[in-house]
């Protein structure tokens, strides 16, 4: 058999080249999952000012007909 591999060599090779992959599509997803998580981050602290912004303007809203004003 002097020239040719083994099956047994075709095999790891084809391990080898299948694990290479995994590992790509690996770093692949860890790169977006922390894109998306730096997104979430930014999103929630645009929601938590977007909050504040709605809770200022409805505290300066007179009150609803009927209601009574908090001092009382």
């Amino acid at each position: 058999m002097s020239g040719s591999r083994g099956v047994s060599e075709d095999r790891l090779d084809n391990l080898e080249t299948h694990i290479a992959q995994q590992e790509q599509v690996i770093e692949d997803l860890s790169e977006a999952l922390a894109l998306q998580q730096k997104d979430i981050e930014r999103l929630k602290a645009r929601l938590l000012r977007s909050d504040d912004r709605i809770a200022e303007l409805e505290a300066g809203l007179p009150a609803a007909p009927g209601e009574k004003p908090p001092h009382y």
